[in-house]
Order: structure tokens, then sequence, then C-alpha cells
């Protein structure tokens, strides 16, 4: 099930994995399996690859990276098969990712024996790219009646769901605020308008999903098949300056 009425939806190359996780989520579809329980399997996906790229198993390292963002479709895929929406699970998710992130970026690190600034710096470069790319994606969708479980401005906690309990909400919630508040401002400073602007074009949302995490993990993975782990943090640090590039159009062109 897509996040956009059909007339808005767009070529996603983040999302490459969709066919294989509706598949997943269609086979759980009667079975007792929560989406919290395939975030889990995601985390373990990612524990994996990590485990693989510190010992130089880097094929297989980069089948757990691919794994992990085929399955981080398939919670979401399941959740609504099974019309369980909960912001329990998408804080959860939120958490797992970007602590992965990091421990993918501290991975390279090791094996290339770079620099923890420049690890830092990609680090931060990668979310930045992945929380404009969301910031866009979620205005797209509230504003065009499409799934309304991520939220623009994650300013306090959501009242719970059905069948989550408003304590448990609120602990996800201040520790997802705690690790993205300072990515979510920095991008809002940089287009406080975007709220605004016309439902964004189907040919800039396709080039914006390569902030996506799903190609980001792809570029890892395919750098790792080809021994070019070296260049995984140089890169992530030089594509960032495509963010200005984007909040440029969004602000000069699409505004």
């Amino acid at each position: 099930m897509s996040k956009l009425p059909k007339q808005y939806q767009f070529i996603d190359l983040s999302d490459y994995g969709r066919f294989v996780a509706r598949w997943i989520a269609n086979a759980l579809k009667g079975t007792t399996v929560t989406p919290i329980h395939i975030t889990s399997w995601f985390v373990v996906s990612g524990l994996l690859a990590i485990t693989c790229i510190l010992y130089e198993y880097y094929v297989a390292a980069a089948f757990f990276l691919i794994l992990k963002s085929i399955l981080d479709a398939a919670d979401g895929e399941l959740s609504r098969l099974k019309n369980t929406p909960s912001y329990i699970g998408r804080y959860y998710d939120s958490i797992a990712d970007i602590i992965l992130n990091f421990l993918f970026f501290l991975s390279f690190w090791h094996i290339t024996d770079g620099s923890i600034v420049y690890v830092l710096l990609a680090f931060v470069g990668a979310q930045l790219q992945g929380t404009l790319y969301n910031y866009y994606y979620v205005i797209l969708r509230n504003n065009v009646n499409g799934d309304q479980t991520s939220r623009v401005f994650e300013d306090e906690a959501p009242k719970a769901m059905s069948g989550e309990k408003q304590r448990t909400v609120n602990i996800f919630y201040k520790i997802y605020n705690f690790l993205y508040i300072s990515f979510d401002k920095t991008i809002y400073l940089m287009d406080k308008e975007a709220m605004k602007s016309e439902p964004y074009p189907k040919w800039f949302m396709t080039l914006l999903s390569t902030f996506g995490l799903g190609f980001q993990l792809l570029v890892m993975a395919v750098m790792l098949v080809f021994n070019l782990e070296m260049y995984v943090i140089p890169f992530f640090i030089a594509y960032s300056i495509l963010i200005l590039v984007f909040v440029s159009i969004r602000r000069l062109v699409l505004s």
C-alpha cells in the first residue's frame, strides 16, 4: 500500500525493495508477527552487516545491508495491511535507523583507519540528507491526504493510538526527539516555508529520493561489493553539498 494517493506517487529510488517488502508483509499478514517484530529483524540484519564489514566479508555485508533496507519497508507494509498504525513502531524504527547508521559509519572508519572527524561529518551529512527527504516527503503526504503516521513537526508526544500505552509512547518519543531534534531543526531552519508550497512535482521527489536511507544503504552495498570501502565516508561528505541544491530548487523554483 502506498503512502500517497495514486496521482502523487513518484519513482522512489530509495524504495527499490518495496516489491519484496510487500511479498513479506502479505506472507505474514495472517500470522502473529507484528511490524515491531520485523523492525527487530532489520536491527539484527544491520548488526550482521556491521559484523561482516568488520571481518571484511564485504559481499555478505552488502547482502545484509540490502536485506535491512527491505525489512525496513516491510514493517510499514505489514502495519498498513493489518491496519495497526503505531507511534511506538514508528519511533522504534527511526531510533534503530539512526543508531545503526552511526555504527555503519564507525565500521567503515575502523576498516579504513581514517579520521574520526570525517566519520562524524559523513554521519551528520547522511542524517541531514535523510531528514531533508523525510521533511519534504511528510509535508507532501500531509498536503495530499496520504499516510498520516509521521508528522511534519515532532514537537510533542502524540496521543497514543489504539493498543498503545501513552507512557510507552512518551518514552519512545523522548528518545526519538533527543536523537533527531538537531537534524530536524536544522532542516526546518533551512526551509521554513516548505509547507506553503504546492504539492512537489514527481521529478523533484524522485531526485530527492537519492537522499533516502534505502538509497544510502545501496550506495554502501555497491561500494563494498567493488572493494571501494575507503570511498564511502568521503562520498557521503561530498554528497551532502546537494542538500543546498535541493533546498534552493524548492525555494526558488517550487515556491
